[in-house]
This record gives structure tokens, sequence and C-alpha cells, in this order.
């Protein structure tokens, strides 16, 4: 069984009287990449940096490695890297003396700085100046910096914003890579679902500053599966015929709408209404997409 890396537990923050963070609990497991997802302005900057002790919680416990963060700061922060919004560096000076800065700071061999290059995939343009740079190869120098300190768990901040789709590729590659090949946890923010779901283990969505949702991306998916829809005659009778054999239903618009079954179970149904005399005009599968899917989950329609 993995161990648990971040865990929270009624976290809150109140600004002005007003909770950008209200009960939150999250619960983040070793060697995953945790998606935390949620419109602008759901509360997911302040939760950072409060996990990585910027802020203040008004209320609540955060624990990191099975420790309270409260107590045990500095040893904690020691095993953590960060990149929260833009990554910041000296234009004029080149990628590995950018890195230099950061590696005499932390006070780590200096070979770990064509480590990290080689890890982002910028070996070879160390000795560029950085101002020269694109976007996306800023934020891999930025997650270059964050890795530096070789933290066992690294937490990025929209880490895909404002890039190109080259850029997103290049980012979301990168993340994929760090659990399985460096054992690194990885807990990534952003606003768009297409971004988590192709990168992300687990998922929690925030919304209005409250989590809404936890679970895997796999049974977000299979929630976001859709539903079946059979047109019959005599509806209410078949539905009552439906609900009699286990598969349930509702009726919507003379149509039976029932949950997602397999194909096994979905032709025993429409055996048994056939056999007591229905007629089965058509059987659909009717499906959203998982961005439909948490369109619903942020505007409430889904607790």
């Amino acid at each position: 069984m993995k161990s648990t890396v971040i865990t929270t537990n009624g976290l809150r923050k109140v600004y002005r009287g007003r909770a950008a963070v209200e009960q939150l609990d999250l619960n983040i497991g070793q060697g995953e990449i945790y998606g935390f997802l949620g419109p602008n302005g759901a509360g997911k900057t302040t939760t950072i940096r409060m996990l990585l002790g910027l802020i203040q919680p008004t209320s609540g416990d955060i624990q990191i490695f099975g420790k309270e963060l409260r107590k045990h700061k500095l040893q904690i922060l020691r095993r953590v890297g960060s990149l929260v919004e833009s990554p910041s560096y000296y234009g004029h000076l080149s990628a590995a003396d950018n890195l230099e800065a950061i590696r005499r700071i932390l006070d780590v061999p200096k070979a770990r700085i064509a480590e990290v290059l080689d890890i982002v995939s910028l070996t070879g343009e160390e000795k560029r100046p950085v101002k020269g740079f694109s976007l996306g190869m800023k934020q891999r120098l930025g997650i270059a910096a964050a890795l530096l300190g070789s933290p066992e768990l690294l937490i990025l901040d929209e880490p895909t914003n404002g890039l190109d789709p080259s850029g997103i590729q290049e980012i979301r590659s990168l993340i994929k890579r760090l659990p399985a090949e460096y054992g690194i946890t990885v807990l990534v923010s952003s606003h768009l679902l297409s971004e988590i779901e192709q990168m992300a283990d687990t998922v929690g969505i925030i919304r209005q500053g409250t989590m809404i949702y936890q679970d895997t991306i796999a049974h977000l998916q299979e929630q976001a599966a859709g539903e079946l829809r059979l047109t019959v005659s005599e509806p209410e009778a078949a539905l009552k015929l439906s609900s009699l054999s286990g598969c349930g239903g509702s009726l919507q618009e003379s149509r039976i709408v029932l949950p997602r079954m397999s194909d096994a179970r979905v032709a025993l149904l429409v055996r048994e209404l056939v056999e007591n005399g229905h007629a089965v005009y058509r059987v659909e599968e009717h499906r959203q997409s998982l961005e439909q899917f948490f369109l619903q989950v942020i505007e409430g329609g889904i607790s």
C-alpha cells in the first residue's frame, strides 16, 4: 500500500471575511500525479501557497510526508520543489548561470545542474541567455530549478498556462516522466480538464474554495460515460419491468433512460421486454464529453 504524501484536514483560509479556501481535505499518495482542477479564482493558488508555507491557514491542518507543516516546516520544504505562477530568472544570464545561483543557495553538487537540464531536455541550451528562450523553454527551466534540490514532491501551479500546443506537449511529457523515472510525486494545478486528463492519476476538483470531487481520473471518466436510451412501446409499463429486473431507470420524453451497463445486461433487458410483449424500437447510447461533465460538476449539477 502506497504511503500518503499530502493530507489536509479542514483547511481554511479567510481574507477580509471571505473564505478563499473552505474545509479542504486533500489526500495525495506517493508517486501520484495529482491534478488539482478548478476554474480561475477557485482557490487553487491559495491552497498551494498554504502547502508551501508561504501563507498561514486560518484553520485546519497540513501534513506532508506524515509530519505537520507548522512544526516541521524547514525539514519538509527541503524535500519539496515548486513552481508557482511564472518562473523567476535573470534574462541576461545563461540557463546554467541561472541554475548556478540557485544551486549555491541550496548547496547541492555542481553536477546537479547538468542532471536537471537533461531531465527537462535543455541540454545544449545551457549557455544561451534565457531572454532568448521561448515561453515553453522558460517553463522547463523553472521546473529544472525546482528539481535542483532532488525533491520527493513537486508542486506546479498552472505550468502550461499561456503556452502554445508544442510547449504544452513538452511540459505534459516531462511531468508524466517524473514519477516513473525519478519517483517524484507531482501536484499540478490547472483550469483545463483536457490537460489534467492526459497526465494525472487522481483529480481533485475545487469550486469556490470547496472540494467537490476527489477520485481517480478513471472513475471520473466512468461517471461521464453517459446513459442508455430505449424507445419502446408502452414506456411506463416497460419502465416498471426494467425496475423489477434490477436495471432501474427513469422516463424522459416517452423514452426509458438507464445508467450505462454492459452489453450483456442490455441484451438481457431487451430480450425480457420483447418476451413480455414490448416492441423495442431503438437502443441508443448517449455520451457526454468529459468537458461537459466537468462543467456540470463546477456549476453545481453534481455533488
